[in-house]
């Protein structure tokens, strides 16, 4: 497999090799052994937890799969994301790690930095959604009258198409996937923005659409709701109680969404600002050694949310199967 990754041959790869790896092997590890072999168990440890975490969310919600309510299918789909990263991502990492180097060739770099790319932006576009909705369903109650499950199905369609188009658009000729500067991942190739306008025109892009925007759209929407909260508290306590009840299980799969939304954007943005110094700062201005990081707490973002769940006293299972002190009012809210 070594011969694979260092492979002189693939001319339609060269051109796109970044900078740094021009006149090297670009899968050798550029960190010392026992740096990799700590990043290993790392992601080893995250990788076990967010599975099994994800993996627990998804089985609970599958056993009322027919009762799940438009946001709690949002979550479930989330869920998915994370699990995806985890099963089909971190294994190829981890065992690079171990290795000291990347073992799995241009094709797997490319595959993985695909999975990675995917699953992480239909995470991110799911929150999107989700921070939508409990946006017209705090600021304009009537909107949860009309929502219905097909509408949800609908919006996990349109969230996977953007997904998928984001995530193929390297494949098309205006981008590609390359090693991270470490050596034993892979990721979006950033530094195309050095090399030509088109690059450029590529990063900017893909930094809009499946960052800037989506984040914009998500603090918007947080910002509203907390605005609303402030001004809407008197208003809900001259409702019935069933009314005060609803609005109370909203507030709490609010503060759910809000958390999973803060936890997901920590985790990413220094990922996220290093790539762009990367892409348009002065070559090699960031050291290997501290890229290493925001890339390692990018990749433990899938483990948090099943933690979040258990943390808020949600009101539906897929939150806290079976942990649920008043068992009356989980009834009531379903």
């Amino acid at each position: 497999m070594s011969g694979m990754a260092s492979d002189p041959s693939n001319s339609s790869q060269e051109e796109y090799i970044p900078h740094y790896l021009q006149k090297e092997d670009p899968f050798a590890s550029k960190l010392s052994r026992e740096a990799d072999i700590i990043a290993g168990f790392y992601l080893t440890i995250i990788g076990i937890l967010s599975t099994l975490g994800n993996g627990y969310v998804i089985f609970m919600s599958s056993k009322r799969k027919k009762k799940l309510r438009p946001a709690e299918i949002m979550t479930v789909n989330l869920a998915v994301c994370d699990l995806g990263i985890s099963v089909v991502g971190k294994p190829f990492s981890i065992i690079s790690f171990f290795s000291h180097r990347w073992m799995f060739g241009w094709m797997g770099c490319r595959w993985y930095g695909w999975a990675g790319f995917f699953f992480g932006c239909g995470s991110l576009i799911t929150m999107t959604a989700v921070s939508l909705d409990r946006y017209l369903k705090i600021c304009h109650l009537s909107y949860g009258t009309w929502l219905k499950r097909h509408h949800a199905f609908i919006c996990l369609a349109i969230i996977w198409a953007y997904a998928t188009f984001w995530a193929t658009v390297p494949f098309a000729g205006v981008g590609n996937y390359a090693p991270e500067p470490f050596g034993t991942s892979c990721t979006l190739d950033w530094w195309l923005a050095q090399a030509s306008v088109a690059g450029q025109v590529f990063v900017l892009s893909i930094l809009f659409f499946c960052l800037l925007f989506p984040t914009a759209v998500i603090v918007f929407s947080y910002v509203k709701i907390i605005l609303k909260v402030k001004s809407s508290t008197k208003e809900v306590s001259h409702y019935d109680t069933r009314i005060q009840n609803s609005h109370i299980l909203e507030m709490k799969l609010t503060k759910v969404a809000m958390l999973i939304c803060a936890g997901f954007l920590l985790a990413w943005i220094p990922y996220a600002v290093v790539s762009v110094w990367s892409a348009f700062g002065r070559p090699d201005s960031v050291p290997i050694q501290f890229s290493v990081i925001p890339t390692l707490l990018a990749k433990s973002a899938a483990m948090y949310n099943p933690i979040i769940y258990q943390v808020i006293d949600c009101k539906f299972a897929c939150c806290r199967p079976g942990g649920l002190k008043d068992k009356s009012s989980l009834k009531k809210s379903r």
